[in-house]
């Protein structure tokens, strides 16, 4: 049966193929494919047992090799630190360059070190040191007594009279009435209705008459709004005194009041304020 199927496949092969280049590689795979594929087969059956039969092999080798040979392991030692204690070196006395003398009224007693001689003399070392000398100058262990100071344990009290403490009273600074400037200020003096409607007021109110043959004429006003609203110290800085007197003269004619500044806590404060007029005719 297989005979069968393989010879319909060559013929199907060679019909399929016919006129054609037969060295072509899809004729040769197609004719040769049942026995590559045999190959292959017995190649990857090859290759898995040996894979398989591998470590068996190498764990059979090193069990032999075990078994045949003495292994002699290294000696453990041990390295213990040095637990000697360490030994400080002796520490160098340095004598008092100088000693403080001691009060008279102490005992004392000589405690210079002497310069080691070969005739040293001793006649000055003190053997009996008596407990209340300290350590001086010279021998003097026949010191004049102190006089003592009585001091009291008890309170001692009686009638007397109590001054109490001077209470100074705290001045009160009173309110800040001083004028500030627009720096000082977080809100500027504003009028109520704008500086629009202002402007326009003074210039209702303004006589022009007497400065029509002037040609242009100006002025600063500065005045200073109060914390209730109302202005004060109205002065203006222009050359022309007539034109400067009517510009006071219409300021304070403007009816309305003036919204106070306030300062950097928001409290209302006197300020500043100050209001260009200029005017040109043309002769």
């Amino acid at each position: 049966m297989k005979h069968l199927e393989h010879n319909q496949e060559f013929r199907l092969n060679e019909i399929l193929f016919e006129n054609r280049n037969k060295a072509y590689g899809a004729y040769v795979l197609r004719t040769e494919s049942d026995r590559i594929l045999t190959k292959a087969f017995f190649i990857g059956v090859g290759l898995l047992a040996a894979v398989s039969i591998i470590p068996t092999v190498i764990s059979a080798f090193k069990t032999a090799e075990s078994d045949g040979t003495e292994q002699t392991e290294k000696p453990f030692v041990l390295v213990l630190p040095d637990e000697r204690p360490a030994v400080k070196p002796p520490e160098k006395v340095t004598p008092p360059e100088k000693v403080t003398p001691p009060p008279p009224s102490v005992k004392q007693y000589n405690s210079t070190v002497a310069t080691p001689t070969r005739n040293a003399d001793e006649s000055n070392i003190v053997k009996d040191i008596p407990k209340d000398a300290i350590a001086g100058v010279k021998n003097d262990l026949k010191a004049p007594v102190a006089p003592t100071i009585n001091v009291p344990t008890s309170v001692i009290s009686g009638p007397g009279t109590v001054v109490p403490p001077k209470v100074i009273p705290t001045v009160d600074p009173g309110p800040d009435n001083s004028v500030k400037d627009a720096n000082e200020l977080s809100v500027t003096a504003k009028f109520e209705g704008g500086i629009d409607a202002f402007r326009n007021k003074v210039m209702n109110k303004f006589d022009v008459s007497a400065f029509e043959d002037e040609g242009s004429v100006n002025t600063t006003v500065t005045f200073i709004v109060e914390k209730d609203g109302t202005i004060s110290d109205i002065k203006t800085n222009g050359k022309d005194a007539s034109f400067n007197a009517e510009a006071i003269r219409t300021i304070k004619a403007v009816k309305g009041k003036w919204v106070p500044g306030k300062n950097k806590k928001g409290e209302s404060v006197r300020s500043y304020f100050k209001f260009p007029i200029s005017m040109k005719f043309d002769n």
